[in-house]
Order: C-alpha cells, then structure tokens, then sequence
C-alpha cells in the first residue's frame, strides 16, 4: 500500500523565504491546475506536472526552519474492474489502487488533497475521526460539503491539530463505500514526544470489512425501495479474501512480512458495511497498545473484536517457527461466520502454514469483558507533550444528557432507522452551509429530535436531524440499544471517552458504573443487544458535526444526525472562515457571502 504522490512543504520559515516560496508554490499549484493549499478549488482536469528543481531548492532552504509541514496528495479518483472476492465486479479506486493510497503524517501536519473526480456522479469523501479542530468546511459529509461533480476536482486541506493514531477515509456520497475508495490513515508523534513502547521494526496495515457482490444500482435500489441490504457475501482485508494453502505455496504472495525475532505494529479498521470482525493471528498473540488516537494499557489477548469504523493498533513479535501463518479476519454475532486470511511470511521461513485455525470467540459478553479490560496508559504522553491522563474529565459536572435510543420501523411501507422517532435525510443545500448563510429555517428546523426518547412504537418523523449544543458545555450521551443487533455509533469532530457499557437500561443511578479514571478516549462506540453505552466530551469544536451509525445501511435509512456547535462570539478563535472557493450548491449557490469572522 503505497502513499500517494505528495509534496512536503515547510510551513513557518523566515519570512522573506515563506514569501519566496509562497510565490513559487502558487506558480506550481497553478500549473498542476491546483488552488493555494487554503482554498477549494474546482478546474478542468489537466495531468500535473512533477515539482521544478527550484520548488525543490526552496523547499530545502526553508526546511531548517521548518515546522508543522504541508503534504499534497494528488488523487484520481475512477472505477477499475477488482475481484475482491474472486468475481470481477467495478470497484472505487484512487490513483489505481485499492485500498486508496496511504496518508501518512504526524502530529500537527497539515494534509492537503487535490481529489479529481473520473466517476459518473458526485463523490465526497470523509476523514473518519480526523477532528477538523474549527473546520468542519472539511468534514466531508453531505451535511457539511456540496459534492465534486463528475470531470472536475476539489482540494481539501486540514490539519491533524493534536492527534496520533490509526483512522481511515471513505466516500461518503450515496453508497460509494460499498465499492471501496477507502483507505488509511496514520499520524505518528512528533520526535520529541516518547511513545509508551519500543519503535517496531516496522508498520502493516490491515482495512478489514465485510463486502457485498451486489452493483451499486442494486444495493441503492434495495435500501431506496424500502428494503435491507442482507446479509454481505464475504469478508476481505485490503481488498482480498485470501484463500487457506493446505501444502507449501511459495509461489504465493504474502500480504504481510516479518523477519524472526522482530516486532511489528498492525493498524487493524473495520471499514465495513454490516458486520463486526474478530482478527487473530496463527501462533501469535497481539498486543495492544493504541486505539483510535490514544495510547492503551497493553493487554496481550488471542484475538481481538474491531467493530464497525473502530481502528486499533497492536504489536506482534515474530517468536514462532519460520514460516507461513494466517492472519484471520471472520464476522462476529452471526449466524454464518463469514471469513478471510491473509498470508503473514517470516523472511527466510520454508514451513507451511499449521493446519490448526484458531477458533473465533462466541456470543457479546465475551466481547463486553473485552472492551472493560481495555484501558487509557495514564502515563503516557499525548500529542501534546502531556501526560494523556492529566485531563480529569471524571471531576467536571455534566451540564446535559442525551439519551439516544435507536428503532427501525417503516413510513409509508419502507423500511426507516430512526434515533429517538428522527429518521435523518440529507437536503440538497448542506446544513452547514444553510446555517452559515442565515437560511437554516428554510433547510430545516432545529431540535426536532429530544434529548429523551418518546414512546416505543411512536411514528417516525422523517426530516433533517439537528441538535443545537452549547459550546463549550460538557455533554454526556447515553446509547440505549433495545434491537437484536450490535449497534456502532461514531462523533465526528470529537474524541469522548467511552465510560461504561452494561447489561439493561440505563438509569441514573447507572452512573455508579462509570469509568471516571481511565476510560480510553475514541470516536467510536459499539452497543450490545439489549445493552447501554456511555460516553463523556465537552463539545469545544465548533462546526457541524455528525453522529452516525457505523452500519452503512442503518445511517443511508436515517440513524444520524448532526449537532450544531456555535460558539457565541463568531470569531476565529473558535472556527474558521468558510474558504474562498467552498463548493456552493442548493439555495445558497448565489448568495452573496456573510462577513467574515475576525479575531
């Protein structure tokens, strides 16, 4: 899995240089067809041309002085005929590949991707759990961004402001993830700041996920006639099912390698559809040591549960026999466990893989022990050069809660998903923008979902779904999950600390449970059948924000919303300005622009 093309450009130099260069990266960036890194930017599409040698020059010259560095990708966006699970069928791929090219940075760099777009429709993609500090013009969502037409481009830049950790992208337009265009993303800490293990040998990643044959049409004429998705066909791990070798099959690619005696750190995502997966190596044990951005008490386990859109990273150390073995990726909490290996190699190794398969775990609560037993490393260090635990989040008075209960039931004779009665559809002005350009109440209205459930069974009110948040308040949000399936929920914009999944309904007398020390901080939250999650965050990002189900088919029916965080003074402080060349669209594509913010 390859990065895709980038440049890397200093971004505080002296001055006199920063003007330099600043001059000669417009000339550059107007020759690829491409905006000022600030900018989106829609132009016809032309083939960009390699950096010039004086770019290159300036661009060493500013490096001693260098810091929070700029990464250009260039991405061309297209179908490709793939056979994920062995028949051909068209799949979303970026610059050729998929899975999509790799972004990857460090802490505080920031990223700008110029996307062409060759498919036939509209396309957005998403930085799932990137936090877009004061930038949610970035998100990527159909409530925040007017899509790319078909045969132009948009660029968009943001910064990893304060994060490490494993995530991934996704288009997010229509269902488009169902035919891939994912890929990942990693940010590293910056040098001085230590990490709570030894540096591994290397890194592997592994996007793993369930995945339907089915063609696009299909599956959008499923969902638009009112009707489930089904069960997926197959699991794949970067884009392949693997298959199991039962002789020597040196002829055999590995997805994976790793010379003996070495640790190697796997970044696992589940960029599925439907289904949580179980991952589990032959031989090997796994232990953890971060989870979507946050440094982890190392527990060693067997296997590990990765629920949909969650990410974690473990280290392996290659102490078994030189040879093959298989890293298994297999459906949790069905009835048909649907799998997909992958060949891990040791350089220099002649056995075959062992015959043995380790078994997958059976039943939730096996899973529900598995998510206690994982804890915040309190002494580790964060982005910032601070311990992660020096924020004690279990002393802050809650200043709200919201009770989220999911339900699906049907309006006018098709199937919807709903939180809390509010099926959520998205209109063809994005909230975002019809909120900035003060025409929010001819877009939607605000707070038609309660912070409490109503009744069961209460008829479902199919509308834009959004909350008004207080800026700055510290919310608690409680996910109360009375279906036979295991529900995923991700915040976009934010971290939260996941403080408690239990057994029942929730009460406040409840909170007696929580995890008021050491709860990781993530993005994203997984709800047993029958159970409850809580979570814990102060809403300091201001923006519009998603909260969606992580089934792909539960958000495309209705299970999000989007909470509007205003900040009172309107400043750039707390938000910054729509780019000059944003995307419009909807009622808001004429409009003349509001006044800026200011500090």
């Amino acid at each position: 899995m390859r990065n895709s093309r980038q440049t890397i450009l200093p971004h505080a130099l002296h001055s006199h240089h920063r003007f330099l260069l600043t001059l000669q990266i417009k000339n550059h960036l107007h020759s690829l067809a491409l905006s000022p890194p600030n900018n989106h930017q829609q132009t016809k599409m032309t083939l960009p041309k390699p950096p010039s040698l004086s770019l290159l020059f300036l661009l060493l010259l500013g490096a001693a002085h260098a810091e929070d560095p700029y990464h250009f990708h260039t991405w061309n966006v297209k179908y490709a005929t793939l056979s994920p699970l062995g028949s051909p069928e068209q799949v979303i791929t970026i610059n050729d590949e998929f899975p999509g090219p790799r972004i990857n940075g460090t802490s505080n760099n920031n990223i700008v991707v110029n996307i062409f777009n060759h498919l036939d429709e509209p396309v957005l993609f998403t930085w799932n759990g990137i936090q877009q500090r004061k930038n949610s013009w970035q998100e990527g969502l159909p409530g925040t961004n007017c899509p790319i037409p078909p045969g132009t481009n948009m660029t968009y830049k943001f910064q990893v402001k304060d994060q490490i950790g494993s995530y991934y992208y996704y288009p997010s337009t229509s269902l488009h993830r169902a035919t891939g265009g994912y890929g990942p993303i990693t940010v590293h800490s910056r040098e001085l700041i230590p990490v709570p293990y030894a540096f591994p040998e290397a890194e592997h990643i592994a996007l793993v996920g369930d995945w339907y044959t089915k063609p696009l049409p299909d599956l959008l004429k499923l969902l638009d006639s009112g009707r489930s998705l089904g069960r997926p066909d197959g699991v794949v791990i970067n884009g392949k099912s693997g298959k199991i070798e039962k002789k020597p099959n040196h002829k055999e690619e590995p997805m994976f390698t790793m010379l003996p005696g070495k640790t190697y750190r796997y970044r696992f995502c589940n960029v599925g559809m439907k289904n949580s997966i179980n991952i589990r190596f032959q031989k090997h044990s796994i232990k953890l040591v971060e989870i979507e951005g946050s440094h982890t008490v190392q527990n060693i386990y067997d296997s590990l549960d990765v629920h949909l859109g969650q990410c974690y990273s473990v280290l392996v150390t290659a102490d078994q026999e030189p040879g093959d073995y298989y890293l298994i990726a297999s459906t949790r909490f069905t009835k048909e466990v649907l799998s997909a290996t992958a060949l891990v190699r040791y350089v220099g190794g002649k056995a075959p893989p062992p015959a043995e398969m380790p078994a997958p775990p059976v039943g939730w609560a096996w899973s529900l022990n598995q998510f206690r037993s994982q804890r915040w490393n309190l002494t580790a260090s964060a982005a910032r050069p601070n311990p992660q635990g020096s924020y004690h989040y279990g002393k802050i008075n809650i200043t709200r809660t919201i009770k989220v209960v999911n339900s699906a039931g049907a309006v006018d004779g098709r199937l919807r998903y709903a939180i809390n009665g509010v099926s959520h559809v998205n209109p063809e002005t994005p909230l975002k923008l019809a909120e900035y350009f003060r025409v929010a109440d001819k877009v939607f209205k605000y707070n038609l979902m309660k912070d409490y459930p109503g009744q069961a069974g209460e008829k479902i009110t199919v509308a834009p779904d959004v909350v008004n948040a207080t800026y700055r308040d510290f919310i608690e949000i409680v996910f109360e999950n009375p279906e036979k399936s295991v529900q995923s929920w991700h915040l976009a914009g934010y971290s939260f600390f996941a403080v408690a999944i239990e057994p029942g309904k929730w009460t406040p007398a409840r909170r007696s449970n929580y995890n008021l020390l050491d709860a990781v901080s993530r993005n994203t939250i997984q709800v047993y059948p029958g159970c409850w999650a809580a979570i814990m965050l102060t809403m300091d990002n201001a923006g519009m924000w998603n909260l969606r189900a992580g089934s792909t088919e539960r958000a495309y029916l209705g299970q999000q919303l989007y909470f509007s965080v205003l900040s009172r003074e309107l400043s750039l402080r707390d938000e910054y300005n729509i780019p000059d060349d944003q995307l419009l669209c909807g009622i808001v594509k004429d409009m003349p622009r509001p006044k800026l913010y200011t500090i």
